[in-house]
């Protein structure tokens, strides 16, 4: 799958990047029809602690799927992030193999 990753005020660093990667490969063993994906990494101005967002876009034939989470690091929000869209794959190949 061809992932670009953006970061939005700030570099981030390859490690953090190669840990996203990682945990959107593991996406592929629940559905490998995904084509590409998005990954927007952001800091958040506002108070407290939940001040990093991750966003992720996953084109799979028939739909994007799509996963916005904040945590107090770029790695909890990925594995939230990636949480929620293996659910949403997981529905949607039930979807898909149903018809």
């Amino acid at each position: 799958m061809k992932v670009q990753m953006h970061s939005v005020h700030f570099d981030a660093d390859q490690k953090l990047l190669d840990f996203i990667q990682k945990r959107l490969d593991k996406l592929e063993t629940f559905y490998d029809r995904v084509t590409e994906g998005e990954v927007i990494l952001k800091l958040n101005n506002k108070d407290g602690i939940d001040n990093k967002t991750v966003e992720i876009k996953l084109l799979v034939p028939g739909t994007t799927l799509f996963s916005q989470e904040d945590a107090p690091s770029f790695e909890a929000a990925a594995d939230a992030a990636t949480d929620s869209l293996r659910r949403q794959i997981t529905k949607h190949k039930e979807k898909v193999t149903s018809h």
